[in-house]
């Protein structure tokens, strides 16, 4: 969420750089301008008429002693005339924060100066390529090969919940596992605290790190307990630090995770949908770094070279390409997606997105440091990326590495194994 400071300093400039997310957000700008003067206002009366409370309050008791009983009543009976528009007020100033509150959540991070201009992912910008796209004499898409090696069962995952919910079996739940153990283990290496978060989250978690409101209908929600699944293990571990006032020596924080991610994923349908390409329940590690706001987008360099080293590792061909405005996510300043080659649907899948949120998210979660020998506190960056999401990376393996003696392991992922080949 942006600061008010942000919002009121430049706000003809501020809506010349959120236009780059192809939408006109003048009017909601000027709204929130008007309710927070509004705010202002009230809240100056409010503390006019409390000051003046309390002077009549003070002065009651002191008025009986010298025997002004008269005065003593009158100052009494415009003390309690305060005290109802005191309530008055305070109703008024609770009702246009609240209404404040609201405008801002509706309004989405600035786009760094390098997004380009664009609408779709079509606009993207790519960065760079890397790896050797395979040819191969057969091309087969990893559903069918899926089922040629029993690997996984989308219908039997249709029968125990719904579509989007597969089941994985031997050999394919095999390198699942094989692959989260490696990114847990090349993130150790990294330097990465793993965290085990919990897979269900709160309303205040939710909204801190963006995820709520929940404009697209992408959340699971547990209707009776006001809880949800999460999306990400980002909301949880990012959430770890929400109100929490950091020291500028703590920086930075590196953490990882391991999660089921569940996503509605609403109006996803087609043939982009097949298989794996697009889940409601999936396996992610993820990566989050809480930094210093003069190294956020060097630390934010490092972390797209550390997800490029991954796919390197798995001798996956890979673009990374920098999001456009109009492909930019809502909390995001700055995003670079990872997209690797799948052979058999001849296309590229996006499989981590790294951002840096600067200031946005630390805002929602009052997530702040100080600096040595100062007094006032400062809002924290955040970033966070995939690192990486299974479901893809696993359709890529299948397809690039499928051979007539069956589908080859990487090296990378043969010592969490006890095969090198699925056959």
């Amino acid at each position: 969420m942006l600061t008010l400071n942000q919002i009121r300093n430049n706000p003809e400039e501020l809506i010349k750089k959120l236009s780059v997310r192809n939408k006109d957000f003048t009017e909601l700008i000027h709204e929130a301008i008007k309710t927070d003067d509004k705010r202002r206002e009230i809240q100056r009366k409010f503390d006019a008429v409390s000051e003046q409370s309390n002077k009549f309050a003070k002065s009651i008791g002191q008025l009986y002693k010298e025997g002004k009983q008269d005065e003593a009543n009158a100052a009494k009976a415009n003390a309690a005339s305060l005290k109802e528009e005191i309530k008055v007020l305070t109703t008024e100033l609770n009702q246009t924060k609240n209404n404040l509150q609201t405008i801002l959540a509706e309004i989405p991070n600035i786009p760094h100066s390098s997004v380009p201009k664009g609408k779709t992912d079509a606009d993207n910008e790519q960065i760079r390529k890397g790896g050797t796209i395979p040819e191969l004499k057969n091309k087969v898409p990893h559903w069918e090969l899926a089922d040629k090696y029993d690997l996984i069962d989308f219908e039997l995952g249709n029968k125990i919940t719904g579509a989007g919910f597969p089941v994985y079996k031997d050999k394919g739940a095999k390198l699942q596992r094989a692959l989260i153990a490696f990114f847990l283990d090349e993130a150790d290496k990294a330097g990465f605290t793993e965290i085990m978060p919990p897979l269900v989250i709160n309303e205040a978690s939710g909204f801190g790190t963006g995820q709520l409101p929940d404009k697209e209908g992408q959340m699971y929600q547990i209707t009776e307990d006001k809880l949800f699944l999460i999306p990400t293990a980002e909301v949880p571990v990012t959430n770890l630090y929400r109100n929490v006032i950091l020291k500028a020596e703590d920086f930075p924080i590196k953490m990882t995770a391991y999660s089921s991610c569940f996503r509605r994923e609403a109006g996803s349908y087609g043939k982009d949908v097949r298989g794996l390409n697009r889940l409601h329940q999936f396996d992610k590690v993820e990566i989050v770094q809480i930094q210093h706001p003069d190294k956020s987008y060097k630390t934010l360099d490092e972390m797209v070279a550390y997800v490029e080293s991954l796919v390197q590792k798995l001798e996956l061909p890979y673009r990374i390409v920098r999001l456009c405005g109009g492909d930019l996510g809502f909390t995001s300043a700055l995003t670079c997606d990872f997209e690797v080659y799948s052979a058999g649907q001849d296309k590229w899948l996006e499989v981590s997105s790294v951002s840096n949120f600067e200031s946005f998210q630390a805002n929602r979660l009052k997530l702040r440091f100080k600096e040595e020998g100062e007094k006032q506190t400062q809002l924290a960056h955040t970033l966070n990326g995939s690192a990486l999401a299974l479901p893809r990376i696993v359709a890529a393996l299948l397809e690039n590495n499928y051979t007539e003696e069956g589908i080859k392991i990487p090296k990378v992922l043969q010592k969490f194994l006890n095969f090198d080949i699925i056959n």
